[in-house]
């Protein structure tokens, strides 16, 4: 009894200790003023630092509680971030964002269509984000398929969209299938980069507020080894 006693008795203390040694901090909801002041170049530098603070385990203690009902009046994201839907790649935490703080738009594959286009609209021209960022991912499962030509129900049509990023990689030297990690990252790369031109071209109105310098668009990798997001541009 005494034993179990003196053992609780140092668990409650390293439990203090630690508590003590790490500063809690909690985050709020970005606000309108806030949003309007930041620049795009300012978006990125705060999701690049996020990122490093995810891959380094130090992300925002934050109390998602009291986030939910402060965001219940409204919300003014700084970003909108189309990913894949892979589960290994959980955007908001990726980027140690909080409630309100990003759009998430997620499709395999991360490409666009008009569904995702108007989402951009909506985040940028309607709500004041400063960024679209196009997250692709390393071992994405939709590029792989589409190396090497599946053919299944729907997912078929969707990897259609991925094609052109297969077929600009045509005078590749190596081995042009799934099974070359190589030939899968160049392919994700170009298929970030793709997307970024379709967007551009068939969104005049997100054409234009990159033009004006308003709104970033910007592309990247994540990898699943490190949890780093490499930025392509």
């Amino acid at each position: 009894m005494k034993k179990t006693t003196v053992l609780l008795g140092l668990l409650m203390l390293s439990t203090f200790a630690l508590a003590q040694s790490n500063e809690v901090r909690t985050d709020r909801v970005l606000t309108k003023a806030e949003q309007q002041a930041l620049t795009p170049a300012q978006v990125i530098a705060l999701l690049t630092n996020g990122n490093d603070r995810f891959v380094s385990g130090k992300k925002t203690i934050r109390d998602h509680s009291s986030l939910v009902r402060e965001a219940v009046s409204g919300q003014h994201p700084k970003a909108i971030i189309l990913s894949c839907v892979d589960s290994r790649v959980p955007v908001e935490d990726v980027f140690d964002q909080g409630i309100g703080d990003v759009f998430v738009a997620r499709v395999a594959a991360n490409i666009e269509n008009t569904d995702i286009l108007g989402s951009m609209e909506f985040a940028t021209k309607v709500s004041g984000a400063k960024v679209i960022l196009v997250l692709g991912h390393e071992r994405c499962g939709a590029i792989a398929a589409a190396i090497d030509n599946v053919q299944l129900g729907n997912i078929t049509a969707l990897l259609e969209n991925v094609k052109p990023a297969v077929e600009a990689l045509s005078d590749y030297p190596g081995d042009k299938t799934s099974a070359n990690p190589e030939f899968v990252h160049l392919v994700a790369e170009k298929n970030v980069e793709i997307t970024m031109q379709n967007i551009l071209e068939k969104s005049p109105i997100v054409a234009e507020m990159v033009k004006a310098g308003d709104v970033s668009i910007v592309g990247a990798l994540y990898n699943m080894h490190t949890g780093e997001v490499e930025f392509l541009n």
